[in-house]
């Protein structure tokens, strides 16, 4: 287990051993469509002290917050989330696998980065009401692209999280 987890695991069960659980609520998760989701800020500057590899919503240079995709799997009753990261030129070479998705040349999912989020640190993310035209295009983009990858997402976030 890693020690990011570790941490926080140990905060929420209080010593308790950690038993990995990896489920969807219902059959009707395997249906349902991943959505788009800020996190709460400070919730990740908390993180980012722990991890150094968490990367902050916002830089000062950036307009827009960084994305997550949805609850992937849950573990022990807790939401796990995947970091939406922004296409970079290294990332052509790269080749997919288990814990590396590409979303054409818009984005990428890193799953190994998948982290836990208590309920009510996340918000549901409205890509009809972003206001920026060219940002929401790309994010309908990335949508759609990932409803079509929802099946390979969830098996791999399950596959990376199987210990």
């Amino acid at each position: 287990m890693s020690e990011r987890f570790a941490a926080l695991n140990a905060s929420i069960t209080s010593g308790a051993e950690f038993l990995p659980l990896f489920f969807f609520t219902s059959e009707r998760d395997l249906s349902m469509n991943i959505h788009f989701y800020e996190i709460n800020a400070q919730y990740i500057d908390y993180l980012s002290a722990i991890e150094p590899h968490f990367f902050h919503n916002k830089r000062s240079r950036q307009q827009n917050e960084r994305k997550y995709i949805d609850i992937i799997l849950q573990v022990n009753g807790m939401n796990y989330f995947a970091p939406l990261s922004s296409f970079k030129p290294k990332h052509t070479k790269m080749d997919e696998c288990v814990d590396f998705i590409k979303i054409k040349n818009y984005a990428v999912i890193n799953i190994n980065n998948m982290f836990p989020v208590p309920e009510g640190l996340y918000t549901y993310i409205d890509i009809q009401k972003v206001k920026n035209v060219r940002y929401r295009a790309l994010l309908q983009a990335e949508y759609r692209i990932i409803k079509k990858l929802r099946y390979p997402i969830l098996k791999n976030a399950c596959r990376n999280y199987r210990l």
